[in-house]
């Protein structure tokens, strides 16, 4: 057999020589039959006779001859470009480590040719030394080594290079990678592969010497390099590894300091590093700094919609200014903000899309350098069409209603910016996906689409929600519909599993400890009539509470046949408004609670039969801007002001108020007097009873028509400090008064202060509020009751709260979001504005985490530290540590 090499013409000659040796001695012996013969000739055109192919392990021959495209009977020219083509179009396969082609024998003007093709080995198992067993799948996920992939060379060096760089990227210069490959007898050349690595020790910046900075000290100069630090002892929030791509970007920012202060023209001439051991390194740059300049003037050409002191005041640069390329850069574009005040923006959200701003240097004489603001302002823009992608689950005219974008409006980017932000605020998309697309711009007709990309979150929730107060567990289950349809809800074939996609919330609840049941129900349309932002609000509920006591082990013991129930009914409507801006509502509620008595004393009011009724109204003012995500806002704020109001019954009424005072008050004294009935005289137990009697009459009297006003005040501030680093900053203030002083503060919608939150149920009105590092309304003040003699709780009346709150999201997915906190709070509950004092405040410090998922809310965990006692009594020392679970409560 003789091989045919690829295309050269010299290796067919030379193979024909061997051939022709080997032929020698049956040519002595079979002269007759080699007569018969054609002797081969170099580059002659024969036919095919026939293709065969061997060294075959795993693949079928057939195939491989069909693959070739050769066919018995087709002429061929030998050598030629034919099997030059089949031999290189079987390498491009990289299925084969060795293929050649021979010529087996020739007769007449037919030729038989030999395929002679190696198979590569195929991958098997991979075994990874060195890492963790958890990464040993990222790393065959990342090098693409799965099984049955062919074993090459570069396959090999490929996956070694990429982990070697892989860990230096990540600090570790001294990673080694060694594979290796071994015979698996388990099937037809199959072979294992095992790589070890050996990442060594994180390399450190031992040392960053700088030459030439005579300007900017040394100090100045390392600050600037954000993320490439030297060792230091008490560094430990910053670590000092080398990182290259993190040492290049800090290059660029360092060039950027120099750029601020003056120094345009300052460069690098040189950085390196220099090996000090194993584990430590020394950065050397070398720079030169240049001379410092100055702006000169700065004129703007080509600009007619905007004049050139509108700009310049945009610009905020003046003559004489310090040359700083990174403010002017920012003043032209700043692509790091997309609501920033710049030039840019100011052409784009006044509708010119196609504008186009360029700063060129006209001259540079000394230190001064002069410019020009060329402008190019296009075509007047204007939207054609506005389409939405991906609602699968929410009407089209949920999501259109909420976009600043409207077909025929100028194109403004700013619009663009809050539409993105309303639809991450409906909870029903994922907020972190939220996509405009800017298609089929048109320069010419100045027109262009906007199409939102969107993905469907779940807007359905089961609360559960669970916590310590109160006496005992208090456990709540709800079921919160946020993107329901009401107008479906007799159409079988749209529970999926209940009607969806009109943007309304329908929510169910129940709450319950040993102590109260609530059950609440509630109905929200944001949009009444469909036309304009009018959330139209619908709630009923009903509360019962059981009175309590001690048993003889000093348990809590709980009397169902006692208590009280508050029935409410509530209706309210909030509308968006215009001024001062688009982020402002105005809310009003109208409500009406029922109190119904049953053998039930409480320190707040000193009647335990009979009935109390409120009727009041609500007015509040509230502005929300925080965004763009619902459940991690990283910028804006959310204040809400809001009042409370009863009719003031006392002044149209006929009733002494100021006489029945007096008697409260007389009778209360007597009451003590006599202290412990069990311990008084047959005459005194007498009179005990017809003084309580009395003061249960009186109370009631007092309490018939509640009147009162409840002011509150709540605001949440989130600033983005680096990154994703939010920091939250949060205040809160409540008060209750009264009208008239001889009826005095009424005994509901008090302000219960500490833990973690929980319980926020409609008992009586109470507002629950989270003072982390302290047991749950520990911080609420305790009164004598003068009936039973024993000091209970009766809520405060005043409040104040301030939180600082450090938030770092690990995962912002659809499916979960993920984020932890540190956090500083102080705050406290008093009886009365007398006793108020904004700075005697209970502070605590903790961290926590949070975990949303959209079937079940927000999940998480508080670990704080009270340092100050709370208001129970005996309480002595710092509160200490506490845990708070956080189930179902808001974010």
């Amino acid at each position: 057999m003789e091989k045919l090499a690829n295309n050269s013409i010299k290796g067919i000659r030379n193979s024909i020589h061997s051939y022709l040796k080997l032929l020698l001695p049956l040519l002595f012996f079979s002269g007759q039959a080699l007569a018969q013969e054609t002797s081969f000739e170099d580059g002659k055109q024969y036919i095919l006779g026939d293709l065969t192919v061997t060294g075959l392990q795993s693949y079928n021959e057939q195939t491989v001859k069909t693959y070739t495209g050769l066919r018995v009977g087709q002429p061929i020219t030998v050598p030629g470009d034919e099997i030059s083509a089949v031999i290189k179009k079987l390498w491009g396969l990289d299925l084969f480590s060795n293929v050649e082609m021979y010529y087996t024998k020739i007769e007449g003007e037919k030729i038989f040719l030999e395929l002679y093709i190696q198979e590569r080995p195929t991958l098997n198992n991979v075994t990874v030394y060195g890492v963790k067993k958890r990464k040993v799948e990222d790393i065959i996920n990342d090098t693409d080594l799965k099984k049955g992939k062919k074993i090459t060379e570069s396959l090999i060096a490929n996956t070694k290079n990429y982990l070697q760089n892989k860990y230096k990227k990540q600090g570790y210069l001294n990673a080694k990678v060694n594979i290796a490959t071994a015979a698996d007898t388990s099937g037809v050349n199959v072979q294992n592969m095992v790589i070890n690595l050996n990442k060594g020790d994180k390399v450190k910046i031992r040392k960053i010497v700088f030459e030439g900075n005579d300007q900017l000290s040394d100090k100045r100069l390392r600050k600037s390099l954000k993320k490439t630090k030297k060792k230091k002892f008490y560094r430990f929030w910053k670590k000092s590894k080398y990182i290259e791509e993190d040492y290049r970007e800090d290059l660029s920012n360092l060039m950027d300091t120099y750029a601020e202060r003056g120094y345009r023209d300052a460069r690098i001439l040189m950085d390196t590093f220099t090996k000090v051991d194993e584990n430590n390194i020394d950065l050397k740059i070398k720079l030169e700094e240049g001379n410092k300049y100055y702006f000169g003037d700065i004129d703007f050409v080509g600009n007619t919609v905007y004049t050139d002191r509108q700009l310049a005041q945009i610009l905020g640069i003046k003559k004489g200014d310090t040359y700083n390329g990174v403010l002017l850069k920012e003043r032209i574009a700043d692509d790091s903000k997309p609501d920033a005040i710049d030039l840019t923006n100011q052409y784009q959200n006044n509708g010119y899309l196609f504008s186009s701003i360029n700063p060129v240097e006209v001259s540079a004489v000394n230190d001064t350098i002069d410019f020009e603001i060329r402008i190019i302002e296009g075509k007047e823009t204007f939207l054609d069409h506005v389409t939405v992608v991906g609602n699968d689950k929410t009407n089209d005219h949920v999501i259109f209603r909420e976009l600043r974008t409207r077909p025929g409006q100028k194109y403004s980017k700013d619009n663009i910016v809050r539409s993105i932000r309303e639809l991450g605020q409906l909870g029903f998309f994922d907020a972190e996906q939220i996509k405009p697309d800017i298609i089929n711009p048109d320069p010419n007709a100045g027109t262009v689409d906007v199409q939102y990309s969107l993905v469907e979150a779940g807007s359905s929730q089961i609360e559960l929600q669970g916590g310590f107060g109160g006496g005992g567990f208090i456990g709540t289950l709800g079921l919160s519909f946020s993107n329901f349809s009401l107008k479906n809800i007799f159409n079988g074939e749209a529970y999926k599993p209940v009607p969806m996609g009109d943007g309304q919330t329908f929510a169910l609840r129940l709450q319950a400890s040993r102590t109260f049941r609530v059950y609440s129900l509630n109905f929200s349309e944001p949009w009444l009539g469909g036309k304009k932002p009018v959330r139209f609000n619908l709630s009923l509920s009903r509360t019962q509470q059981f009175a309590t006591g001690y048993d003889s082990r000093g348990r809590i013991d709980v009397d169902k046949s006692r208590g009280f129930a508050i029935t409410g009914v509530s209706a309210g409507l909030a509308k968006r408004v215009q001024w001062p801006d688009d982020f402002f509502t105005i809310s009003h509620a109208v409500s009406y609670q029922r109190y119904d008595f049953n053998d039930y004393n409480s320190g707040l009011f000193n009647f335990g039969n009979g009935s109390s009724n409120s009727i009041n109204y609500t007015i509040g003012i509230s502005r929300s801007s925080q965004g763009p995500n619902r459940i991690f806002p990283m910028s804006g704020s959310n204040f809400e002001l809001t009042a409370k109001f009863t009719p003031p019954y006392s002044l149209f009424g006929t009733k002494d108020f100021e006489q029945i005072k007096e008697d409260i008050d007389a009778t209360t004294v007597r009451l003590s007097e006599i202290g412990n009935p069990n311990n008084a005289t047959p005459e005194e137990q007498l009179e005990y009873t017809q003084l309580r009697g009395d003061l249960e009459r009186l109370e009631e009297e007092r309490f018939k028509l509640l009147e009162f006003y409840k002011i509150k005040f709540k605001g949440d501030w989130y600033t983005r400090l680096v990154d994703k680093l939010v920091l939250r900053t949060n205040a809160e203030f409540g008060f209750l008064g009264a009208y008239n002083h001889d009826i005095g503060d009424v005994p509901f919608e008090r302000f219960y202060v500490g833990g973690d939150g929980l319980g926020n149920f409609t008992l009586d009105g109470r507002d629950i509020v989270q003072l982390r590092g302290y047991e749950n309304q520990s911080l609420t003040p305790y009164i004598n009751n003068a009936i039973t003699g024993n000091l209970e709780q009766e809520g405060g009346t005043i409040y104040n709260k301030f939180s600082l709150e450090l938030r770092y999201p690990f995962t912002l997915k659809p499916s979960a979001s993920i984020y932890g906190l540190t956090f500083l709070e102080a705050g406290n509950s008093f009886n009365n504005f007398n006793d108020y004092n904004p700075f005697e405040l209970k502070r605590s410090a903790g961290v926590g985490l949070r975990i949303f998922m959209p079937a079940f809310g927000l999940l998480g965990i508080d670990f704080g530290y009270g340092f100050d006692s709370d208001a129970r009594p005996g309480s002595v020392g710092p509160s200490g540590w506490q845990t708070h679970f956080i189930i179902g409560q808001q974010f």
